[in-house]
């Protein structure tokens, strides 16, 4: 079963940039899409951004559009997501998926990264 390591959250001021980054153990094939979900206290968890990992198509949630960017690397076994002009809403936990479908519904799940934004 593959395991998802988040990396790059942290304390960062609204306006800042931050890149996150998940590395799977395992292969990463050209069916898989890789994802960004979060969660903020209080709220469900929410989409993020997606890439099909064959396509490198992009998906993203309205509320980040044009300000958060996934990239893949596949040497690597990779997904970042690029987060600029952030803002105090978009501190959450920030967890790393893998699946087959942009349903998520049979997802592999990362443990988190705390994403947090001061005003």
């Amino acid at each position: 079963q593959v395991q998802l390591m988040e990396s790059g959250g942290g304390l960062v001021q609204a306006g800042d940039s931050l890149r996150l980054s998940c590395t799977a153990s395992g292969r990463i094939y050209s069916s898989h899409v890789m994802g960004w979900f979060r969660q903020a206290p209080g709220k469900e968890r929410e989409f993020v951004a997606a890439i099909r990992w064959g396509r490198r198509s992009t998906y993203y949630a309205d509320s980040v559009k044009g300000r958060f960017t996934i990239s893949r690397d596949g040497a690597e076994n990779t997904v970042y997501l690029q987060m600029n002009s952030l803002r105090p809403e978009d501190a959450a936990v920030y967890y790393c998926v893998r699946d087959s479908s942009l349903d998520f519904d049979r997802a592999s799940w990362g443990q988190g990264t705390q994403v947090t934004v001061s005003s």
